[in-house]
């Protein structure tokens, strides 16, 4: 469907903006945001004058708006919800009835608005706090600019589901965001009793174009209600007269959007509750709008030294014990266990000439003549009333590349956020130079591993987090608002083994944002899983763009958002200082630029190890052919094909591979007790060749594009135990399924999966699969789980990237201004 051909009269909106903003107003009249929406290109508004308070109204004024009735709304700068307050009639269009509602309105508005304040004190404006009686009922009639004389249009439905929202908000994380669903007075009811996505849909305006939100509308219970696709509905609006609307309101969104450095205004907030349908008119009954000056753009980071953070060949300590085992002294052991040269590495420490066989220097002044006065990365160690004046000396005498905050106490609390504004301001300023400065990561962060970097900065002693120094890892970075998150993932899944390991903590400087945007850029980083408990201004915007630059980039982002209640949001902000935002909002805007995102912690783990293992399968499709020795795990992953977050099917499979099944039972002499099925239940009977060659013969299939295989490890017929004198249990046989699987996993392109559903005896089974690069679950719901919601986010990624085709590329560019470019 080709795009909408708009003619938006930016001019003209402006100027109802520039207008309400002379007379000291931050918002628009509904009048004038019918006249705004008459200048947005898309649906034509109702006819509507404007009644002023004291006019004297002719009878050919009252009636020059056709219709059978005529609607009457009160202005006023702060009624909201006229409706309750009696501040909105219909009447028929009579000259006489016209004129006695418009005065009764005028007089009864008022008291009925104050009893309705002096009922909810809490919610009142606050020009209205304090009176009450006469006094009040006077200040808001003062208010009334008049009542507005609206055209009737009668809605072709009064039922259920037959009014639409369409809503703009700015948002502090994400910027402009849009908004449709399920309108008129319940829409927040209706978005809190149904399933996600169902009533109302989100997304960023500048990752989306009509018709890709029109795609996500589609999906709600709102567009089955207006197409006619519900029992006894029919159609009342045209798939192209939505898109319209949407693709109106994104255009606008982009133009007064904060991230728009030419926006003459900002929109606060858009919203049309509800649009009625009247022969297939789209008719506005409801409009509200705010706006706000533009605020300065903030200055960019100079994010290309993230390669010295993350690459160092020089390092630096500030905080290291000589006499006791403190971080400082933890994170340099650290540094050297993991194969950093100790000739790059300076201790900043007065009154010592080495630790641990680093060489020691009193003052930042004094760095070794072969650092040169400065070193890549500046790691601090110390207290956090100690880190202002750090900052200062790093900045002024250009001592680091980067730097590494470890403290807390750096705006977890109200007593340090002082402290925390300063180091904020002293970092901007030296951003806004030509220089740019170094860049800091932390404060309240636990490091970096970095393994193509040599260096280890967690304050974890060995004793307590044991790694495997100098082992294989694999192209996948790990980055984490939490550095206890990402240290108990870590310890619970060794076999998740990411090339880089990084603690952003409070965002003091580097954001998540600019992290993702690196890594985007990286040619050693094919996955990046992200868990996040807020974004600071904007950075949610920029986390999506560099979302979308990476999956157009052949990669996946993996995303996990703390904080999605009330609660979490305060934990969140006691524990990173950073204020969880709208949790709706990111995780549409999230997923619509293409990320995989998990709801819990064990899907975290779960879509990480899948990420890392099958990121280079080729993905047709979500046709699951699957296979177990065990009943109950048959019928389990049947079972979990469906959720309200993703949907598998099971294959039907291709005759050959029929044909090729039926053989392979009646060789192994199972055909009397197994059937062709899926999922197939092999018999507790078949061994590990029958396994390898029932999952070899779906993997060859056509119609099957993923395999999950039970290996049953409590069968006498398996080679599954690690230590055994019993040659038929043996794992490491070269006949027994783990060698089996391994090599098929290593042919195929489609993914395989593997369940070893059994205890602690079966944990050498799933190392040793782990290790060949074969992810294993220990139950097969979660298999079924993570497989399906991994495979749709695929599916998901490869749409985004054929649409890029025809549309235009975003880019990070954060050292040389904002980011640029929009990708539907």
């Amino acid at each position: 469907m080709p795009a909408p051909q708009l003619a938006i009269d930016f001019e003209a909106i402006t100027e109802l903006f520039r207008t309400a903003h002379g007379e000291g107003r931050s918002f628009l009249y509904e009048y004038e945001v019918y006249t705004l929406l008459s200048r947005s290109g898309a649906e034509t508004p109702p006819r509507a004058n404007l009644i002023p308070r004291g006019a004297r109204p002719s009878d050919e004024e009252l009636t020059a708006i056709p219709g059978e009735k005529a609607v009457l709304k009160i202005v006023s700068p702060t009624i909201v919800h006229k409706t309750e307050v009696g501040g909105v009639r219909i009447v028929e269009r009579e000259p006489d009835r016209i004129r006695s509602a418009w005065r009764r309105m005028l007089y009864e508005v008022p008291e009925n608005y104050a009893t309705w304040i002096e009922r909810y004190p809490d919610a009142a404006p606050a020009q209205y706090r304090g009176l009450s009686g006469e006094v009040l009922v006077d200040a808001i009639s003062r208010d009334l600019k008049g009542v507005l004389q609206v055209q009737f249009m009668p809605p072709d439905s009064s039922a259920f589901g037959n009014e639409l929202i369409v809503g703009l908000r700015r948002t502090r994380e994400f910027g402009m965001v849009l908004s449709a669903g399920l309108g008129g007075t319940d829409t927040e009811l209706y978005a809190e009793r149904f399933r996600k996505g169902q009533a109302i849909v989100a997304a960023s305006t500048e990752l989306t174009d009509g018709e890709t939100f029109f795609s996500l509308f589609r999906q709600t219970i709102s567009y089955r209600k207006l197409a006619g696709l519900t029992r006894g509905q029919r159609r009342i609006v045209t798939d192209e007269q939505l898109i319209e609307c949407f693709e109106s309101f994104i255009r606008m969104a982009n133009h007064y959007s904060p991230a728009n450095p030419d926006a003459p205004f900002i929109i606060e907030e858009l919203e049309i509750n509800p649009f009625a349908f009247t022969d297939f008119l789209m008719v506005p009954l409801d409009g509200m709008c705010r706006f706000s000056l533009p605020e300065q753009v903030a200055v960019p980071r100079p994010v290309h030294r993230i390669d010295a953070l993350l690459h160092p060949k020089s390092i630096g300590i500030i905080g290291v014990s000589a006499s006791r085992e403190n971080f400082g002294r933890t994170i340099l052991r650290n540094i050297l266990a993991e194969g950093f040269a100790p000739e790059n590495v300076v201790i900043i420490r007065e009154g010592e000439t080495t630790i641990d066989g680093v060489a020691c220097v009193p003052s930042l002044r004094d760095l070794p003549a072969h650092m040169n006065g400065s070193v890549d990365l500046f790691v601090v160690a110390v207290s956090a009333k100690q880190v202002p004046d750090l900052v200062d000396e790093v900045i002024d005498l250009n001592a680091a590349s980067s730097v590494m905050l470890i403290p807390g106490g750096m705006g977890e609390t109200e007593e340090s956020r002082t402290r925390a504004e300063q180091v904020i301001a002293r970092i901007n300023a030296v951003h806004a130079t030509e220089h740019g400065g170094p860049v800091f990561l932390g404060a309240n962060c636990m490091g970096v591993v970095s393994r193509p970097g040599k260096y280890d900065t967690w304050f974890i002693p060995e004793e307590k987090l044991p790694k495997e120094r100098g082992g294989t890892y694999r192209r996948a970075a790990l980055v984490s608002q939490s550095g206890a998150f990402m240290l108990h993932r870590i310890s619970q899944c060794p076999e998740l083994r990411p090339a880089y390991m990084i603690s952003m903590g409070n965002q003091t400087d580097l954001t998540l944002g600019d992290m993702l945007c690196y890594f985007t850029q990286s040619s050693d980083v094919d996955v990046i899983a992200i868990y996040a408990e807020g974004f600071n201004d904007l950075d949610g915007l920029e986390f999506c763009r560099a979302v979308r630059e990476a999956v157009l980039a052949g990669k996946e982002v993996l995303f996990y958002k703390a904080g999605r209640t009330p609660e979490g949001k305060s934990a969140t902000s006691g524990h990173t200082a950073s204020l969880a935002g709208d949790f709706m909002v990111c995780d549409s805007c999230v997923r619509q630029a293409g990320a995989i995102v998990a709801r819990t912690f064990t899907q975290f783990q779960d879509l990480f190890l899948l990420s890392e293992t099958l990121h280079g399968k080729t993905i047709r499709g979500n046709r699951l052919g699957a296979v177990s020795g065990a009943g109950f795990e048959a019928v389990g992953m049947a079972d979990s094909i469906h959720s309200d977050d993703y949907a598998m099917r099971l294959a039907s499979y291709a005759p050959a591979t029929r044909d090729a099944l039926q053989t392979i039972l009646r060789e192994k002499r199972l055909d009397s007790l197994v059937g062709i099925a899926n999922p197939m239940d092999i018999n507790p009977a078949a061994d590990d060749e029958t396994h390898a060659l029932v999952a070899a013969a779906m993997v060859q299939d056509p119609n099957v594009d993923a395999v999950i295989v039970g290996l049953d490890p409590l069968s006498p017929a398996m080679h599954t135990l690690a230590e055994t004198n019993i040659p038929a249990y043996a794992l490491h046989d070269p006949q027994g399924i783990a060698a089996r699987m391994a090599t098929l996993a290593a042919e195929s392109d489609k993914p395989i999966v593997c369940v070893a559903d059994g205890g602690t005896l079966y944990a050498p089974l799933r190392d040793t699969l782990h290790a060949a690069n074969v992810p294993v679950f220990p139950l097969c719901d979660r298999a079924v789980d993570a497989l399906a919601q991994y495979i749709q986010a695929r599916l998901h990624m490869e749409n985004i990237r054929s649409r890029q085709q025809t549309t235009t590329g975003v880019t990070c560019v954060r050292d040389t201004g904002r980011t640029q470019g929009v990708t539907p």
